[in-house]
C-alpha cells in the first residue's frame, strides 16, 4: 500500500512539472499590466483634437493688449508727475511759511515747519568749515599769512605797489596758463590762493623761487607774485578760492 502511494505522488509531480513555468509567466504578466495601468499619468488639460499626451496651457488671453513698453511709459509718467507735484507743494509750503514769518503771523504749523527745516540744514561745525573770516588789518604790507579752509591751506598775500606793478608787466602770451593779474584778484592789494601745487599737491614756500612768488620744494615749480606758474612741471596756476570782502578790513573765504 505504501509503495502504491509513493508511486502516485511521483507520477503527479512528473505530470505537473512542465506546467509550472507557464503558470508563473502568466501571473507575472498580469501583475505588470495592472501596475502599468495604475501608474499612468492623465493630464488635467484637455484640448480639442488631442487624446493623449501632456500640453502646456496657453495664457495668451491674460496678456495685456497694450504691451510692456506702454506700461513702462505710464509708470515713468506717473513717477515724474508725482515727483513734480511733491516738489511744487514743498516749495509753496516753505514760501508761505517764510511770508508768515516776515509778516509776523507765525502759526503753530509754521513753527513746526521751521523746526523741520532747521533740522534738515547743515550743522554748526559744517557751516564753520564752509567759511572762514579773516581780519586783514593784522597783516602788514608785503607779508604772507596762511590759514586753513576745508582742510587746505590758503595763502593771503598783502602785496606792495611794486609787486602789483610787476605782476601787471608780465607778457601774458608767454605764460603756460595765460591769465591776467586783474582776473585773479578782486582787490589788487590782496592775493588769495589755495596753497596747493597744481602738480602733485605739495605746499609751496612763500617769498621764494626765481620770480619772487612761491616755490614748490617737491618738484621745483616756480610761481610769480600773482600765483601764476612760470617754471617747473606744474601745469596750472595756483587756484583761486571763493572769497569776498564784506567790509573794509574783513575777508571771508568760502
Amino acid at each position: 500500500m505504501a509503495t502504491l502511494a509513493t508511486a502516485s505522488r511521483l507520477c503527479l509531480r512528473t505530470a505537473a512539472k512542465p506546467a509550472i513555468p507557464a503558470v508563473r509567466a502568466l501571473s507575472t504578466t498580469a501583475v505588470r499590466t495592472d501596475s502599468a495601468s495604475a501608474s499612468g499619468y492623465s493630464s488635467p488639460f484637455k484640448f480639442q483634437g488631442e487624446t493623449k499626451g501632456s500640453q502646456i496651457p496657453d495664457f495668451g488671453k491674460y496678456v495685456s493688449p497694450s504691451g510692456e513698453t506702454k506700461n513702462k511709459l505710464y509708470s515713468y509718467f506717473m513717477v515724474g508727475a508725482l515727483g513734480a507735484i511733491s516738489a511744487a507743494g514743498a516749495k509753496s509750503t516753505v514760501q508761505a511759511c517764510w511770508h508768515d514769518v516776515q509778516d509776523g503771523q507765525l502759526t503753530v504749523t509754521d513753527a513746526g515747519m521751521i523746526e523741520f527745516l532747521v533740522n534738515m540744514s547743515a550743522s554748526a561745525d559744517v557751516l564753520a568749515m564752509a567759511k572762514v573770516e579773516v581780519d586783514l588789518s593784522s597783516i602788514p604790507e608785503g607779508k604772507n599769512v596762511i590759514i586753513k579752509w576745508r582742510g587746505k591751506p590758503v595763502f593771503i598775500r598783502h602785496r606792495t605797489q611794486d609787486e602789483i606793478d610787476q605782476a601787471n608787466k608780465v607778457n601774458i602770451s608767454a605764460l603756460r596758463d595765460p591769465e591776467e593779474d586783474s582776473a585773479r584778484v578782486k582787490n589788487p592789494e590782496w592775493l588769495i590762493m589755495l596753497g596747493v601745487c597744481t602738480h602733485l599737491g605739495c605746499v609751496p614756500i612763500g617769498e621764494a623761487g626765481d620770480y619772487g612768488g612761491w616755490f614748490c620744494p617737491c618738484h621745483g615749480s616756480h610761481y610769480d607774485i600773482s600765483g601764476r606758474i612760470r617754471k617747473g612741471p606744474a601745469p596750472l596756476n595756483l587756484e583761486i578760492p571763493e572769497y569776498d570782502f564784506p567790509e573794509d578790513g574783513k575777508l571771508v573765504v568760502g
